[in-house]
């Protein structure tokens, strides 16, 4: 990993790369989730607890079963996106240490804290999410990551009787540009970073 991407491949993953709203009809196979998902899962997480859960909505019956959660503004475009991805992460994730990170025994343990549990199963599943998003785009993918949805709907829906929660939407696909919005500005690095 001594080479930088090129800049089509870095224009592809973020500078090109747009949140589509509106999708073609073209299909997404399943070869291609498995694809998307044998990339996402060698993103670091803390301890290698690995606590995203991922449900892939691609057919009729589950985007009747996501339709009830979802806000009138994402209601259309999730139903006509040929994959909505349900980003979840596992409060239950410990379970899978001694496999996913067999050098150090008792792990689980550091996690035990329910405020520990919570705050690493979150936020570590945030970032799968966002490998996710990444994989998609350099598989060729368009995202449209969201929020607005009714959490509580889809962990009953789908994660019923499990320690799963929901934390937000992809709609995956190929976009359709006909769907975007003027791109939007981003902050400069002074005005969002330093270096200390």
């Amino acid at each position: 990993m001594t080479s930088p991407l090129s800049d089509a491949s870095l224009d592809q993953l973020f500078r090109s790369a747009r949140t589509h709203n509106a999708w073609t009809d073209k299909p997404v196979p399943a070869e291609t989730l498995q694809a998307l998902y044998d990339l996402v899962k060698w993103g670091p997480t803390s301890a290698n607890a690995s606590p995203a859960r991922f449900v892939f909505v691609t057919t009729a019956e589950g985007k009747a079963r996501l339709k009830p959660a979802l806000s009138a503004g994402n209601l259309d475009k999730t139903l006509a996106a040929p994959v909505t991805v349900i980003v979840a992460h596992d409060l239950d994730f410990g379970e899978k240490l001694e496999f996913l990170f067999p050098h150090a025994p008792g792990a689980k343990a550091w996690f035990a804290a329910p405020e520990v549990e919570q705050a690493t199963a979150f936020r570590n599943g945030t970032l799968q999410g966002a490998y996710l998003i990444l994989a998609a785009r350099a598989l060729g993918l368009d995202a449209g990551p969201m929020s607005g949805f009714d959490n509580a709907k889809v962990d009953a829906e789908f994660f019923a009787g499990t320690r799963i929660k929901s934390n937000f939407l992809v709609n995956f696909g190929y976009g359709d540009p006909a769907g975007l919005f003027p791109r939007s500005p981003r902050l400069p690095f002074a005005e969002a970073a330093t270096i200390a």
